[in-house]
């Protein structure tokens, strides 16, 4: 079972048992967060595509500490001036644990959708 669940205003995929970065959360270390925005849902047999969000189902996630991403260097460069400036950035992330995919109640306000047998068209 995976579910497509968004934060900070990118889409992750995300199943049980995995570890994702995500934008900084106002959360603790070790503390329990839950993602209300699901996407998508799928079990493998059938899926659930939300109008804009699949409701009734929640993805939990507990956090395990702070990470950054790669260095991003720019130049700034105007020739004949002798004038160049040159910095860097690393965004910080916050790494989640992903622990539950789980419903609440029977979800409502979203279309089933079975997936295609494949080498039939």
């Amino acid at each position: 079972m995976y579910a497509i669940i968004r934060t900070g205003g990118k889409q992750y995929r995300v199943e049980q048992d995995a570890v994702i970065d995500v934008e900084l959360l106002d959360a603790d270390l070790g503390a329990h967060v839950d993602f209300e925005e699901v996407l998508f849902v799928s079990n493998g047999d059938e899926a659930l595509v939300g109008g804009p969000h699949v409701s009734g189902y929640f993805v939990k996630g507990e956090v395990l500490g702070n990470s950054v991403g790669p260095k991003v260097t720019s130049l700034k460069y105007k020739p004949r001036q002798h004038s160049r400036r040159k910095w860097g950035h690393r965004q910080h992330y916050m790494r989640i644990k992903i622990l539950e995919i789980g419903s609440a109640k029977k979800a409502s306000h979203s279309k089933t959708v079975k997936p295609k047998e494949e080498g039939i068209e």
